[in-house]
Formats: structure tokens, sequence, C-alpha cells
């Protein structure tokens, strides 16, 4: 029985190695390759044993990176743009905001403009919009009254709780394939590269300079 068991198990990591490499491509589909799978936790690849597309021409790894990043954004676009089509929403960015003013609470219309990472123009019209339709109400702040804050309203949250449904699927599907401890890792790499990148946002750098300017903090962050 401990011999059948022991068989069991191992047909059981081949068809997980399978499923995996159906996804991800990574690893030749023989003997050493799943030792290599193995080896490597299944799936915790070095720079030399993992694949993509141009590695062998010289294309870095910042480039893979980089493109790879966008795709998801489009990708995420796409299934928000789904979850919304036939609501009253307009834009992706109508119930972002909405989610945040829920989860956060009041704040000035910048405040919630920099916490999404907008242009001012087209956060101000995001919110015009939101306000256009009762979502969202504004009034003239305490200590400065030229400051208009923000809130969601019950008619927005209403709004948003109908819609929830929808937008979860969404975000569970961005997700995909991944593993619950892989997407623990994907957080804390992504909660580095913000880390990084929000400071350098925030300074609101002319365009001009923009990259100078991150380079130089990019090669500071290099140095022993």
């Amino acid at each position: 029985f401990m011999l059948y068991d022991l068989m069991k198990d191992v047909v059981d990591l081949v068809q997980e190695f399978k499923k995996y490499n159906l996804s991800n491509n990574n690893y030749t589909e023989d003997i050493e390759g799943f030792q290599r799978w193995i080896k490597n936790d299944k799936g915790n690849l070095s720079i030399e044993e993992l694949r993509w597309e141009g590695k062998e021409t010289g294309r870095s790894p910042e480039s893979v990176i980089n493109t790879l990043i966008v795709h998801m954004n489009h990708y995420a676009k796409s299934y928000s743009k789904s979850a919304i089509h036939g609501s009253e929403f307009s834009t992706q960015d109508d119930f972002i905001f909405l989610i945040n003013l829920k989860s956060f609470g009041e704040m000035t219309k910048m405040e919630l403009i920099k916490l999404n990472k907008q242009e001012k123009s087209a956060g101000i019209k995001i919110i015009n919009r939101l306000i256009s339709k009762g979502w969202v109400e504004q009034k003239d702040g305490i200590v400065d009254k030229r400051s208009k804050l923000i809130n969601i309203t019950e008619k927005g949250i209403t709004a948003l709780e109908k819609q929830m449904s929808e937008i979860r699927k969404a975000t569970k599907i961005v997700t995909g394939n991944l593993s619950e401890e892989e997407k623990i890792n994907l957080i804390h790499l992504l909660q580095k590269l913000d880390h990084f990148h929000k400071p350098i946002y925030d300074q609101n750098v002319d365009v001009a300079q923009l990259v100078d300017m991150a380079y130089e903090t990019y090669l500071d962050n290099q140095k022993p």
C-alpha cells in the first residue's frame, strides 16, 4: 500500500508539472525539466533557466517586465469594461473612485485624484461625472473654504453594491492561475515597486525631466 501511495503521489506531481508548464512553458517536458521544476520549488526559476521571447538575442529582463506590466494593464482594463457593461458606470475609473471613497471616507478632490494616480484634469472630469449622477457630494472644507471635500452618497453606495459581484469576478480573473503563495509573493514585489515609484510620482516632476530624475533615484538605489 505504501508503494501504491507513493506511485499515486508521483503521478499527481507529474500532472501538476504538466499543468504548470501548459501555462508557463518554462521547462522541457522530460525528466531533466521535471527535476529542475522540483528543485526550484515548482516554479522559482533562476535567470539562467527562465525563458522569454528575445532572450537569445539580448532582450533584457527589464524589457520583459515592462512589456508584461503593460499587457496586464490591458487585460485588467478589458475585464473591468466587461464588468460594468450595461450598467450606469461610464468607465472603470468611476467605480474605482467610488470604492476608494467608500473605503477611506471623506477627502479633498486632489487627495482622491492622487490616490488613484490620475492626471488632475482627467480626475476632475471623473469626480464631476460622479457628482452629476448623485453618487458623490461635495462641500466646503472646514479650514480652507476653497478646498472642496467630497464623499460617497447613499445613492453611490447602492450603485456600487449593485455592480460589486461583477467587479469581484473581474478582480479574481486578473489573478488567473496564481496560487495563494504566488499571490502573496506578487503583492510583496508590487509593493516594493510602488514604494520606489510613489515618492517620484508625488513630486509632480515636469515630463521633460521625469526620466532623468527617476533614473538618478534608480542609480542611488543600486549603490551598495
